[in-house]
């Protein structure tokens, strides 16, 4: 068994990723789909090397246009403060004006449907995500590769994880752009003490010099804190390094993407996910098994599959493909031409520490039982 990635490296961002969508075609059934989901990458709405360029979700829908006539929702839920901001700040207000059939949807705003996780004690651990999400027929995750502060790496199968689990914090769905109000009523007021409360422990932290900051007795209060200020299901899946991979690793059969597009013309390295440092990378990949995508680009950026635990697990799941060579890779560039050694972020010494006993007992279990 095999499976196609494509990777090409260019001068320009939106022919890299257009030609990597061509040589992939063949492996994109779309005739009994009515509704895509191309999810972007934001966390915040103004940190532009974050999220995901304009011109990349761009190159996805004029491909996707060439193809079909189906639906296409763009949706997103930013981690930080308001969608609507992200969509405004980033130039994607104009994208329905621009292409029939085509919508804005704050992932956030969306119904909500339960999925289950695992909390710090590994514990049953109640999670709401997008119902847009977990039920869309086909998902494409558009997004840049960057380093992290809690997995080492966020590639497609975290994009589409993270932003399709619902932050109730968030200004909900029509609310203005930059207008942090919201709504007035008790349960807005609620949310914008929680926001306030949680913005200003987050500065307090990023205060901290950094030898203070990335030990593991602080990272641990940090991530319960931030995982116990509810209303948000992407902040509850920090429990811990360990208990995070897993749970990446649990969601991973309801909320992965389809299809895979990385746009590493820009990329980033050292503190990601949102204060890293820009790579001038210049290359694109796309392939319908994510996993394969997802491995290889963790290469390209210095990576082994056993460093970042929740791609081992879904490797060991049997998820996708991760053996390199039985993966085609078809483009203009070699991987060994562009691959290049990440700067890791500063507490990658923490997060390396994802293996646990416990941990690996539950997922050796889910892989007895398939689930």
């Amino acid at each position: 068994m095999t499976s196609r990635l494509a990777l090409f490296r260019g001068d320009d961002r939106y022919q890299n990723l257009t030609a990597a969508l061509d040589a992939i075609a063949d492996d994109v059934d779309l005739r009994s789909v009515d509704q895509i989901l191309v999810k972007p990458n934001f966390v915040s709405p103004d940190h532009p090397l974050c999220a995901t360029h304009v011109d990349a979700t761009r190159a996805a829908l004029d491909w996707l246009r060439a193809r079909t006539d189906a639906a296409i929702v763009i949706g997103e839920g930013a981690a930080l403060r308001s969608t609507w901001d992200a969509f405004e700040n980033y130039g994607y207000r104009s994208l329905p004006d621009e292409y029939p059939d085509v919508s804005l949807m704050n992932l956030n705003a969306d119904e909500a449907v339960e999925l289950t996780a695992f909390d710090w004690r590994l514990r049953p651990l109640r999670l709401k995500a997008s119902r847009t999400v977990v039920q869309s027929p086909f998902r494409i995750s558009v997004g840049p590769p960057k380093t992290h502060d809690t997995v080492l790496v966020t590639l497609s199968l975290k994009n589409m994880i993270m932003g399709g689990l619902v932050n109730r914090l968030s200004p909900p769905q029509g609310a203005p752009a930059g207008n942090g109000h919201l709504g007035g009523s008790s349960e807005g007021l609620i949310r914008l003490s929680r926001s306030r409360v949680t913005g200003a422990m987050k500065h307090v932290y990023e205060a901290l010099p950094q030898r203070l900051r990335y030990n593991a007795p602080l990272e641990r209060v940090k991530m319960y804190c931030w995982s116990h200020l509810g209303q948000s299901s992407k902040r509850a899946m920090h429990q811990s390094f360990p208990v995070m991979n897993l749970n990446l690793f649990t969601l991973a059969p309801y909320l992965y993407p389809h299809l895979a597009v990385i746009d590493g013309f820009e990329a980033m390295e050292g503190d990601g996910p949102t204060k890293g440092e820009r790579v001038d990378w210049r290359i694109a990949l796309a392939s319908t098994d994510w996993l394969a995508a997802d491995v290889t680009t963790a290469r390209l950026m210095g990576f082994d599959l056993d460093e970042v635990g929740y791609l081992d697990y879904c490797a060991q799941a049997g998820y996708g493909i991760t053996d390199p060579s039985a993966i085609e890779v078809v483009g203009n560039v070699l991987p060994a031409e562009v691959a290049r050694r990440f700067k890791r972020h500063a507490s990658s010494h923490l997060q390396r520490r994802w293996q646990s006993p416990a941990v690996s007992q539950h997922v050796q279990q889910a892989l007895v039982t398939g689930g």
